[in-house]
């Protein structure tokens, strides 16, 4: 299984507004610190408003940060919101299913199981924890993730 490339920048979205929380972060901060478009961490950030994760401020000075405390997010939430349906196979689709072995076969059974244990384990993990070696990721990403942006509150 493999994740979107959305998803691993929405996480990462998220991951940075925690390592500068309270401060706001800007979109175009996320988009240097990972090489992304602006435009794809914009669409990123606006699904995540729209889902209730950050809070938007508009403007000059302007920027996102986290709607909640990031112990509260978890990572197969995110997940879920980016990746849904996760349809490993094409039986885990009731509409486009032409397979003749639904409701006998052990293998999508099999599969259906495993995606279930994969996001029990990603629901174990928030993104405080993915921010939680603050001083490491911070040296990583260099100044782009440390740079004050104006703290709204």
């Amino acid at each position: 299984m493999r994740l979107k490339n959305y998803t691993n920048y929405a996480l990462r979205t998220l991951q940075m507004a925690a390592l500068r929380a309270p401060a706001l972060t800007r979109v175009d901060q996320v988009a240097a610190a990972h090489g992304v478009s602006r435009a794809h961490i914009m669409k990123i950030v606006h699904e995540l408003g729209k889902a209730g994760y950050v809070e938007t401020v508009r403007g000059r000075g302007g920027g996102f940060r986290l709607a909640w405390d990031p112990a509260g997010i978890t990572v197969g939430e995110i997940v879920r919101l980016t990746e849904e349906p996760i349809e490993l196979v094409e039986c885990f689709n009731a509409d486009t299913n032409s397979c003749p072995l639904i409701g006998i076969c052990r293998l999508s059974t099999t599969l259906n199981d495993a995606i279930d244990a994969f996001l029990r384990i990603l629901d174990s993990v928030t993104i405080a924890e993915l921010a939680g070696n603050r001083g490491d990721l911070i040296d990583r990403l260099g100044s782009v993730a440390d740079r004050p942006t104006e703290t709204i509150g």
